[in-house]
């Protein structure tokens, strides 16, 4: 069964012959490969392409494996270009091909090549591909399936389809799986066979006791502020661990570069200014999370939050948490600190959105709770608030939007109501 990709693929059309290296980066088997070399391949073929006219290599098969060398690579490459017509360059895992920057950029000198190439791992492509290359790269950056591509494909309602997609995520290969034995299997293996293995190999990790532990605490806090001196106690409390903070701000890094976590920083509103630390870390794939705590812990509020969280990251939007520093007076007329949330602020160009998700909001406390850091906010950006049991969008007598989380995720527009 093939699933659409359109986001991804019209993201790729508008950048054709840009002159510039498009970079499919995104977590391993979320989907590159098959938007490379199957949607836009077919795309380009569709257009009158001649296929001998696009160069394909996967450079992490066996049958490629000399051309990681570029001094074999680069000089195969240029015996290509037998004509003066529009060459189509799609290389697969490009990371493995050594001196990759200087290889691409010379293809892409050439004045009919178009150059698109996928990687797994952020540090090996640069957290910032334009300057890794020198200003000629061109991220694309993708997740595992979204909500609504997942449910493209889904033989049953939304409700359903919703306690599929929180239980077991978006990976193509999962969602693809007949049996709910076959995808726990599936998410687990791959946690284990190729994430964590990918970075304990490239990384040259000794104690890989302690960085599986460390994302085993992620998995169960996720949506909590926290921070390698926080974790760090963690771990000396449960563990009797004498793990240092730095050894774990470095896996962090490690587990964020391979896509498998985004860190999420606080964000004043009031001083507009980011605070630093605690910070909140989510999960790119909210199945490969459940995986990882053996399908136990799955309070829902938590899990809707990271989905959210993914929702709008693809949607592009930069996404930080919001803090509200305040002062209440207390019954002896003393004043009290207090802080308050908002779940996302969500800033694209000159947009920006508040977000607060809420699984129910079943009480008049409940909803005055979610309302409060709203109503302390002074500008006049549009503010949002997430429910699993809202009916239909409205706006309360405050101009706050209420909708519930099948319309958020289910259209495109929705924060445009």
């Amino acid at each position: 069964m093939e699933i659409r990709r359109d986001y991804y693929l019209e993201q790729l059309i508008s950048r054709k012959h840009n002159g510039l290296v498009k970079v499919i980066t995104g977590i391993r088997r979320c989907g590159k490969s098959f938007l490379l070399r199957t949607l836009f391949k077919n795309h380009l073929l569709a257009n009158g392409i001649d296929e001998k006219h696009i160069i394909e290599i996967s450079f992490d098969l066996y049958d490629n494996i000399q051309f990681r060398n570029p001094s074999i690579f680069y000089p195969w490459a240029k015996e290509q270009l037998q004509d003066h017509n529009q060459y189509y360059f799609l290389l697969d895992e490009v990371q493995l091909l050594d001196e990759f920057v200087s290889v691409l950029n010379g293809l892409a000198d050439q004045k009919n090549v178009d150059v698109y190439v996928t990687g797994s791992n952020a540090k090996l492509l640069s957290k910032d591909i334009a300057t890794e290359f020198g200003g000629r790269g061109d991220e694309l950056h993708m997740y595992p399936l979204s909500f609504s591509e997942f449910m493209s494909i889904y033989e049953g309602n939304k409700y359903d389809g919703w306690n599929e997609y929180v239980t077991y995520g978006g990976i193509p290969l999962v969602v693809l799986a007949k049996t709910e034995d076959q995808k726990i299997t599936l998410l687990e293996n791959l946690f284990k066979e190729t994430y964590v293995r990918d970075i304990v190999q490239r990384k040259k990790i000794r104690n890989t006791a302690e960085m599986e532990t460390l994302l085993d605490i992620l998995s169960s806090t996720i949506g909590s502020l926290t921070n390698p001196n926080k974790l760090q106690r963690t771990f000396k409390s449960v563990n009797k661990s004498k793990i240092t903070a730095t050894t774990i701000t470095k896996y962090l890094e490690y587990l964020a570069d391979s896509f498998l976590i985004e860190e999420t920083n606080r964000y004043d509103i009031k001083g507009k200014a980011y605070i630093g630390t605690p910070s909140k870390y989510y999960f790119m794939d909210i199945g490969l999370r459940n995986a990882r705590i053996k399908f136990r812990q799955m309070e829902i509020t938590h899990s809707m939050e990271n989905v959210i969280y993914n929702e709008l990251r693809m949607r592009g939007y930069r996404v930080d948490v919001g803090n509200i520093d305040m002062f209440e007076h207390k019954k002896d007329g003393k004043k009290e600190r207090k802080q308050l949330e908002v779940d996302f602020i969500c800033n694209k160009g000159s947009k920006r959105y508040y977000v607060q998700c809420a699984y129910v909001l079943d009480t008049e406390e409940k909803r005055e709770q979610e309302l409060r850091p709203f109503l302390r906010i002074k500008d006049s950006f549009k503010k949002i608030i997430i429910t699993s049991n809202t009916s239909k969008p409205f706006y309360t007598e405050d101009g706050i939007l209420m909708m519930n989380i099948y319309d958020f995720l289910l259209n495109p527009d929705s924060l445009e109501l």
